[in-house]
């Protein structure tokens, strides 16, 4: 589940996901920049640190300024993905019912690329099988 850090004129966002496939496997697909814009439409990302298949991070820029950051954690017989937002508004204070909007929708907005991921990573998986091997 989501969780909210940190001050509420920010939009930091804390999630984990399991995907059944190894780190490797998914390190692939977030180094992949044609997905950033899919994962984080209007913002512009800026590899700060390649992490291989411990994930990336990055510096953010755009109408939200900040970090991300994707760690891949090897879990069992797949990876925990953890996703980390730390953004704040660019520009003059943006009123807290506007800030609180954008978070809960980066929030939800992740958790459907995350899932998309997931049924695109483990296609033909039976849910309760093993893990889909790298």
């Amino acid at each position: 589940m989501a969780a909210l850090l940190g001050p509420p004129q920010d939009v930091h966002v804390s999630d984990d996901a399991f995907i059944a496939v190894p780190p490797a496997v998914v390190a692939a697909v977030v180094a992949d920049p044609a997905r950033w814009s899919r994962w984080w439409p209007g913002l512009t990302l800026q590899t700060s640190r390649d992490r291989g298949v411990k994930g990336r991070q990055w510096v953010v820029s755009g109408p939200l300024r900040g970090t991300a950051e994707i760690w891949l954690e090897p879990w069992r017989d797949g990876t925990i993905v953890h996703l980390f937002l730390r953004l704040e508004p660019a520009g003059a204070g943006r009123a807290p019912r506007r800030v609180a909007r954008e978070r809960e929708e980066r929030q939800l907005w992740w958790k459907r690329q995350v899932y998309a991921l997931k049924d695109e990573l483990e296609a033909g998986r039976v849910p309760g099988s093993p893990g889909v091997p790298g």
